[in-house]
């Protein structure tokens, strides 16, 4: 049975708050920004700026989790495929002349590119998700007087 005490579920707390940080954001300003300009609004790049965020939501997460001992698998591949996602499209847009300016923003390397990046914020709402469930199993178990939480 894992640690349930304040520690673990303020660390799954801002974890999961870290972890949609990115998101939410990226819906506020896209929202805030077609209002102002009266036209469609959308950075489909602003998750994969403020990756630290989700990285560090991540990595609360994963601390809370394995303290928790549950929901450590859907956390850390979640966490696992954002990083090597995020790292692999950086890498792609370099070996195919993306970040240099040589190419094009346009045709199968733009899509390739565009595509690593959608699969990270797809794999950093997974990771949010499982906190999300992480948080309300901590705090659910608490309520039911100290019921089991379910395993992985």
């Amino acid at each position: 049975m894992g640690k349930r005490d304040a520690l673990t579920k303020t660390l799954a707390t801002a974890g999961a708050l870290l972890a949609w940080f990115p998101i939410a954001a990226t819906i506020v300003v896209a929202i805030a920004g077609s209002v102002a300009s009266r036209a469609f609004q959308f950075d489909c790049l602003m998750p994969a700026e403020l990756f630290p965020a989700a990285l560090a939501g991540g990595g609360l997460l994963y601390w809370a989790a394995w303290r928790a001992r549950v929901r450590r698998g859907f956390i850390g591949w979640g966490l696992g495929a954002m990083l090597v996602l995020l790292f692999g499209g950086q890498a792609l847009a370099i070996a195919t002349g993306l970040a240099s300016g040589e190419a094009e923003p346009a045709g199968w390397r733009w899509a390739l590119v565009l595509s690593s990046l959608a699969a990270c914020t797809l794999a950093l709402v997974v990771v949010g998700a499982a906190g999300l469930l992480l948080v309300r199993d901590l705090f659910q178990q608490a309520r039911n007087g100290g019921a089991p939480l379910p395993s992985n």
